[in-house]
């Protein structure tokens, strides 16, 4: 039997998400020596806290996405600062949790992503009367990964027709 972790297995400090799928997999493999350790539940458990940092991930995602959309499209100039520093709490809060697989899985996700930031957006700006701004954003991702996860980059207002 081998000493130390699998080389082969996603290391637990590099990439969690892809750690707690692995061990869970892994765990569902082990034979069953003693009925007494609820292996099932266990690796549900441990998935489970894989799939919570997924969606932590996804949700900071979708509010960066929401607040650039309306840096980008609301005439309003009041909320600017606010939105500005909810997207710097967001990209904060990602530099923690994102791996090189929640990464690729959020390029995966971005369209829908995007999809659920622009609802909530267009919400947003026409609970505020905006209905023109809500109307101008894109049916499509305007914006690359790279582009949401740059501190230093936001998207130029939106010269009004």
């Amino acid at each position: 039997m081998p000493d130390g972790p699998n080389p082969k297995a996603p290391d637990y400090d590099d990439d969690f998400y892809a750690w707690t799928q692995h061990q869970a997999a892994v765990l569902r493999e082990m034979p069953v020596t003693d009925n007494r350790f609820d292996r099932e539940h266990v690796a549900e458990e441990i998935e489970d806290l894989g799939k919570n940092v997924r969606s932590a991930v996804r949700s900071q995602v979708r509010r960066i996405v929401e607040h650039f959309l309306k840096l980008q499209y609301s005439p309003a100039r009041e909320p600017r600062g606010d939105w500005m520093s909810s997207i710097v709490d967001a990209r904060t809060l990602l530099e923690d949790d994102l791996t090189a697989t929640l990464r690729a899985d959020v390029e995966r996700e971005l369209d829908r992503l995007y999809r659920a930031a622009r609802k909530q957006a267009g919400h947003g700006l026409e609970r505020y009367g905006e209905h023109n701004a809500a109307d101008l954003m894109p049916a499509e991702c305007p914006y690359l990964l790279a582009q949401i996860l740059d501190e230093d980059w936001y998207p130029e207002p939106v010269e009004k027709p």
